[in-house]
This record gives C-alpha cells, structure tokens and sequence, in this order.
C-alpha cells in the first residue's frame, strides 16, 4: 500500500540514518585525535578518506534495507525500532569490518570501534528527533493521508486498528462504509460509519479522501469488484487488505506472478543474511562455552555417575527445525527409566490437550540433579547440538514428538526457526509460566526476531541463572 507519509517518514529517516552515520565516522577521528588512548595516531596511514565514508555508506544502505530498519510494521513502535536499528548497526559494522580488511586495512581499530558507539548513539538520538517531528500536530495536520475503510466487520476493525496505531506517521481514518443498515451512523473500533458502499464517490470528493481501504470478506468479491471499477475514475488510490486473517501464519508478503498478484501467507522469519548472522552467533558463543565450561563438564559427568547408576549424558529425540527429529543432549538429572513413570507430571487441558507440568517436587530427579536444574548446567552438552547446526543457542525449546503431534497449527509455528537452548520464555518466568503463556513467549520471539534480541536474550539468561527462579 503506497502512501506519500510514510514514504515522507521513510525518505526522511534514511537521509537522518546516513548523515547520522557521516557524523559519527568524523566525530570518532576526531575523538581518536583528541583522547590519550591507544598508539600514537596517524592521520595519513590511521585516518578516514572519502573511500571509507563511500564504502561505510554503501554497506549501511544496502544492509539496513535488507534488515527491515525501514519497514514501518518493525519500527512503529520505539522499542521495536531500537531493537531491529541497533541490530542492524552490529551487523552492518561487521559487514565493513570485513570490508575493510581487504580494502583499508590500515585504519585505526581504536577509531573504528569509537564509530560503532557513536553510531548506535548518533542514529538513535535522530531516529526520535524524527519521531518527535512527525508526531508534532503541526506536521500531522500538513502530512495527512486521508482513508476510507470500506467494510466494518472483522478485517475492517482490525485494519482500522493497525492505521490508528500508525496515525502519527500522518495516516488518518476519516470513517468506514457497510452495507448492514445497523451499522450506518455507529462508531467501530472508534471510527464512525459514514454510509453504505454506494456512498463511496461521493464521501470521496466531499472529505478529500487520498485513500481508500477494502476490507470485505470473500463472499462480497462481486461488490468490490463494481466498487473498484467506480473509483478507479477518481483520483484516489485503492487497496484491498484479502479477508485471509485465518490464513496467515506469522509474516505475509505480496508479490508479482507475471502480471498477477501473490499474496504469501508465510514467508521464512528469517532470510539469509538473518541466518547467516546467527549462526555465527551460535557457533561463536557454543565455542567459546565449551572451551571455558568443558572441565566443570567433566566434574559434572564424573558427580552424576557418582550419584546414581546410569549414563551421565542423556540422549533424547526432540523435533527441530521444520520439524525434522534429532537427537537432543543433557546431562541426565533423573533415575533411569524416568521416561516410563512420565504419568506423575502429565496433564491435561479443558480442551483435551496434553502437555508436562513443571514440578519441582517432580520424584524422579535425582539428588545431584536438582542442583543441575536450579543452575541449568544440564543444558550445557546443548552447545554440541548447536555446533551440529541442529539447535540455536535461542529459540523455542524443542518438544518431544508425541506431544507435538498434539499441538495445533498455533503452536507449531514454533517449528519455524531453529529451536535454542535459552529462550524469551526461559528469561521471562522460566517454568513458572504456564504452558500457554510458554507458547505465546515463544511466539513473541518469532514475531520479534532480531539479532540483537539474540543478544538481549543471551545477557538476560545469565541473570536468570544467577536467580534460580523457575528452574525444576
């Protein structure tokens, strides 16, 4: 849907993005040449030259369009917008790094790593300057895109409550049309019903409206096809929002068939570059951990032997990624045989669906065991399913096959990114939570998906074990 707005908003966010960005790589030379940190700097081998501004510009522009820092359903709101900015910065600052090995390998280390704080900083600061300017009523009042929704059922309210929520970006709802006589003359999600479908022409020309929203359901396909046919001899643009709610699993997209429309009713969470950066997240961080970790690993499998009979790992078949079945490590925390006596925390919802409780008291963990669960070292052999690729170091927990033939399509979306040892779950309640609110913790991780949420996950993990709290 093109409107001059947020096309304005966009526009001006990028040019704040890259001046922003100019500014940071002359005030971090600068600060190279004015604090008495690091090697004595030389301008002429060390410094800046209107190359690396060309090339910083160059990655920051392509990457931050690939990163949706620009896609108004990512940025609308702030902390949104911090999180995907920010996250774009740490990718599009490892991109040049790299860049600039093969190309100016000379620059000062020292000024770069000034430029990437700066960066985060000068952008963000910008980024709510824009914010502020476009939220100001005089920038509202000049900058509005008038709409009429037609259709106030479902779909109509639900679009009326996306645009609302928009409206500072200078998008304005002027009303709705229905055909139900009932609705004629109400308000609907805040907005009034101003007539019916044939009012549309002429509520067009009298409110001054730019645009006009379709919302019917699929069964008023001949009504809207003779309402198109009518504005498309006014001078205002015309959408349709497809009645495919139901449908739609987590991110849609529109594209183009030859000269036909396609609607997309899932598209990958993740593309390339998304999956490329995460990995080598996983692969770094599951590195480095079992480097560190692997003698208290040791300690810990020689303690759960010591404990009770058994193997100290314990290996078992979860569903991955697209959900294709791997085998999942821990360090074992119950007696063996744990898997027949699966009844003492088994339960089942109103609505006939099984799921395993939490419970700390649960009989079949061993001594050694609950110190392993209230610290969570028995994920720690997870950091060889993620250096196999067949887990993330985040993401949604892995369910166990037979309960996730269970899970209805809602859950199951959870299967399509790569399952993690930590989670958004795990940092917000751990097993406190209970089952649903696990799965819709999961599915704000999907709908959310940065590589600085990653990152943010990762940092609050830890806290979450120093804690203990919702570990059994």
């Amino acid at each position: 849907m093109k409107r001059e707005t947020p096309n304005r908003y966009i526009l001006t966010l990028y040019v704040s993005d890259m001046l922003g960005t100019l500014l940071s790589l002359a005030l971090a030379e600068w600060l190279r040449q004015v604090l008495p940190y690091g090697r004595p700097f030389d301008m002429a081998g060390g410094g800046l030259n209107p190359g690396i501004y060309l090339l910083v510009i160059a990655i920051w522009t392509v990457l931050f369009r690939h990163l949706s820092v620009y896609d108004t359903n990512r940025i609308w709101r702030l902390a949104d917008e911090a999180r995907t900015v920010l996250s774009a910065i740490v990718i599009s600052t490892m991109a040049s790094a790299g860049a600039l090995y093969f190309s100016y390998r000379g620059l000062s280390r020292l000024l770069f790593i000034y430029f990437f704080l700066l960066d985060m900083l000068v952008i963000m600061l910008l980024r709510i300057a824009v914010r502020l300017l476009f939220q100001a009523p005089q920038a509202q009042r000049t900058a509005e895109q008038r709409i009429l929704l037609v259709g106030a059922g479902e779909v109509g309210q639900r679009t009326a409550a996306l645009l609302a929520e928009r409206s500072w970006m200078g998008l304005q709802i002027v009303g709705l049309l229905d055909d139900d006589p009932g609705r004629i003359g109400q308000l609907v999600s805040g907005f009034p019903v101003l007539g019916t479908l044939d009012d549309a022409p002429k509520l067009v020309k009298e409110h001054g409206i730019n645009e006009v929203i379709i919302t019917l359901p699929l069964h008023a396909h001949a009504r809207m096809a003779g309402l198109v046919s009518v504005l498309n001899e006014m001078p205002v643009n015309v959408s349709v929002v497809p009645d495919l709610f139901p449908l739609a699993y987590l991110r849609t997209g529109i594209g183009v068939l030859g000269d036909t429309p396609l609607v997309t009713l899932k598209e990958p969470v993740m593309d390339g570059l998304m999956l490329l950066a995460k990995r080598m997240l996983d692969l770094t961080t599951a590195l480095c951990a079992l480097l560190l970790l692997w003698p208290a690993m040791l300690i810990i499998a020689i303690l759960i032997k010591r404990d009770s009979p058994g193997p100290a790992i314990f290996k078992q078949q979860r569903v991955g990624w697209h959900g294709k079945l791997f085998d999942m490590y821990k360090f074992r925390t119950m007696v063996v045989g744990a898997e027949g006596q699966i009844e003492v925390i088994l339960e089942q919802t109103e609505a006939g669906e099984r799921f395993l409780r939490k419970d700390k008291h649960d009989p079949r963990i061993t001594p050694i065991g609950r110190y392993l669960r209230r610290w969570s070292l028995d994920e720690l052999p997870q950091f060889f399913n993620v250096l196999k690729g067949e887990m993330s170091v985040v993401g949604p927990r892995p369910e166990l096959p037979w309960l996730a033939n269970e899970k209805d399509p809602l859950q199951r979306k959870r299967w399509i990114v790569p399952p993690g040892i930590t989670g958004w779950w795990q940092i917000t309640g751990r097993a406190d939570k209970t089952a649903a609110l696990r799965i819709e913790a999961d599915l704000y991780y999907i709908r959310n998906y940065s590589f600085l949420l990653d990152l943010q996950i990762l940092f609050r993990t830890l806290i979450a074990i120093i804690r203990g709290r919702g570990a059994y």
